[in-house]
């Protein structure tokens, strides 16, 4: 990461009709290099920001950037590739160019392991596959911002995991900036090192990951299934805000911690420890917005 800064957004408003979808009133900037998580509950207005940066949904306010839509790339949940017609001939349309002839094209398309799936016709591919081709043609661009919707959205564990793991190396060594939108918090632990939080169309909180969770959750947290036995051998310990079928413990001290650690121990319990656990990050700092009348 250089430090570059590439865009700031200020008084970001998107309406639909009487509805206001997004407003962001406080400037935020991407950084050349960062790696943007883009997180919020359904309808919080995560692909409208990212529609909206790419130019694809009318807004009010201010985008200061060098860059140019040519410099912009997105990859949106839902596409109209024609279902009978070839994988290879709708690669080849869309980027206007032969496979054969277009080494950069070939190294990513041998990076995915999607040689084989070129014979194909698209209803054949399986969702990994459909989603695998989506990135294709975007990373073909090699654009300087990059905004990916949910891209491994409808796939198994395993192909998520997969996938996860490829964009990573893709751009382990780029200066892109990248923001994912995305509600699979465990991906998000891998792939980003900035977090921007946006909760019934406002921004709730935008920075740095580590910083954010230590702002919200403390040093550490602990995370268990929420029992009435796990409640009960936990009662002593402080407790804050978590999903409905877990239970979350913050600890400041390493006494502390080693005392949660040895009831949970004594007690046969399971437990995650984590010091960016985003899932409950996001929890407490919506809680926290809420509680401040921001929402």
């Amino acid at each position: 990461m250089n430090n570059t800064n590439i865009m700031k957004i200020n008084n970001l408003r998107v309406d639909y009709g009487n509805f206001t979808a997004l407003y962001i009133n406080t400037p935020i900037e991407f950084l050349a290099g960062d790696r943007i998580g883009i997180i919020g509950s359904n309808g919080a207005g995560k692909s409208t920001f990212a529609k909206a940066l790419s130019g694809l949904v009318n807004y009010q306010g201010d985008i200061q950037t060098k860059l140019t839509k040519a410099d912009i790339g997105i990859h949106l949940q839902s596409n109209g590739y024609v279902k009978r017609m070839s994988v290879r001939l709708i690669i080849e349309t869309i980027c206007n160019t032969k496979i054969k002839d277009n080494k950069r094209l070939q190294e990513i398309i041998k990076f995915f392991d999607f040689e084989e799936c070129l014979k194909k016709k698209f209803a054949q591919l399986s969702g990994g596959q459909q989603q695998k081709m989506t990135i294709i043609l975007v990373l073909l661009h090699d654009t300087k911002l990059t905004l990916f919707d949910e891209v491994t959205s409808g796939l198994d564990f395993e192909a998520r995991a997969k996938l996860t793991d490829r964009i990573c190396d893709w751009y382990a060594k780029s200066d892109s900036t990248v923001c994912f939108v995305s509600h699979y918090y465990d991906e998000l632990e891998k792939l980003v090192n900035k977090l921007l939080i946006i909760e019934s169309g406002n921004v709730v909180d935008f920075g740095d990951v580590r910083e954010l969770f230590k702002k919200y959750c403390g040093n550490v947290v602990y995370v268990i299934a929420n029992t009435v036995s796990n409640i009960e051998a936990t009662k002593d310990f402080n407790s804050i805000g978590a999903p409905k079928h877990l239970l979350a413990f913050t600890c400041s001290k390493e006494a502390e911690e080693n005392k949660l650690a040895q009831v949970l121990t004594a007690n046969n319990i399971n437990f995650k420890r984590s010091n960016k656990d985003i899932e409950i990050l996001f929890v407490n700092a919506v809680k926290s917005f809420r509680e401040r009348g921001e929402i």
